[in-house]
């Protein structure tokens, strides 16, 4: 099977697909909760898929180490049992900025993900003695990328390497969009700036996800027996289509409220989803 389709195909649930797989890589935020409330029947899906197909991976952008997630599940009410392990861009950055340590290194994000430096010995500092950038977002929810225009440059005209440990450029935080560590990444980039991704749609972070599924199955399966799922064109369907794995996209506003506007997005950027679906369920 393969997701080099001309169309998407409407999904009415996971279960109509589940035989023709045998692990799935899946995406937190946008499928399993919005950042606010979690989506219940989508924890169901996967919660059955594991216990009659085969093992689910967690696969998500998030710059928190993965041991830290299931603590912020709990906190918004998202239940456990329905994966087999996690893996996030945090995780594959981790090694990054290892052998970078110990810098010194500007952090760009909110203090919500310092977990991640947490086993790190790194030296932060002020941008004019930096190394390198560290970034896992903007540091408010309620910035924009250019109100980073002048620390941008600033990096630029010292040639720092960014690394970015979100690449995701907008999430939906309950019913708003807000920036995320790819926008600035992406503004560094087109400036100029040298960026290193860690996250999806980059190889790492699959290639984290593919060994959670060797230490689970005492194997990986075949790349058409691996079903992607995710809300993000530019991470997750990208991501898939460059592993080569089908993806189901779950539509949840992220991108536009109508299957045509997703459709002339998919054609504009080049990108395949081979099914669709407004939200997760069996």
């Amino acid at each position: 099977m393969s997701n080099l389709h001309d169309d998407f195909q409407p999904l009415s649930g996971l279960g109509s697909i589940a035989d023709d797989y045998d692990a799935i890589f899946c995406d937190i935020w946008g499928v399993i909760h919005n950042g606010k409330k979690p989506y219940l029947k989508a924890c169901e899906a996967l919660e059955r898929f594991r216990e009659t197909r085969g093992p689910v991976v967690l696969i998500s952008n998030s710059p928190q180490p993965s041991v830290a997630i299931p603590e912020t599940f709990a906190r918004i009410g998202v239940p456990g049992g329905f994966w087999d392990a996690i893996v996030t861009s945090g995780d594959a950055t981790i090694d990054e900025l290892a052998r970078r340590a110990p810098g010194p290194v500007f952090k760009i994000g909110p203090e919500r993900d310092d977990a991640l430096y947490e086993e790190l010995d790194m030296n932060f500092s002020d941008l004019d003695e930096a190394e390198f950038i560290s970034c896992t977002g903007l540091f408010e929810d309620d910035e924009t990328p250019e109100d980073y225009e002048d620390l941008l440059k600033e990096a630029l005209a010292r040639e720092l390497e960014f690394i970015c440990v979100n690449p995701d450029i907008k999430v939906r935080l309950g019913d708003k969009l807000v920036w995320c560590g790819g926008a600035l990444a992406q503004k560094y980039e087109k400036m100029g700036g040298r960026v290193i991704y860690s996250g999806k749609p980059h190889e790492p972070i699959y290639r984290l996800s593919r060994a959670w599924i060797q230490e689970v199955l005492g194997h990986v399966p075949d790349v058409e027996c691996i079903l992607c799922i995710g809300d993000n064109i530019f991470t997750d369907l990208l991501g898939a289509q460059e592993q080569g794995y089908d993806c189901l996209f779950i539509q949840d506003g992220l991108h536009g409220e109508t299957a045509e506007n997703f459709k002339a997005l998919m054609q504009k950027h080049k990108v395949i989803a081979r099914y669709i679906a407004p939200s997760l369920n069996w």
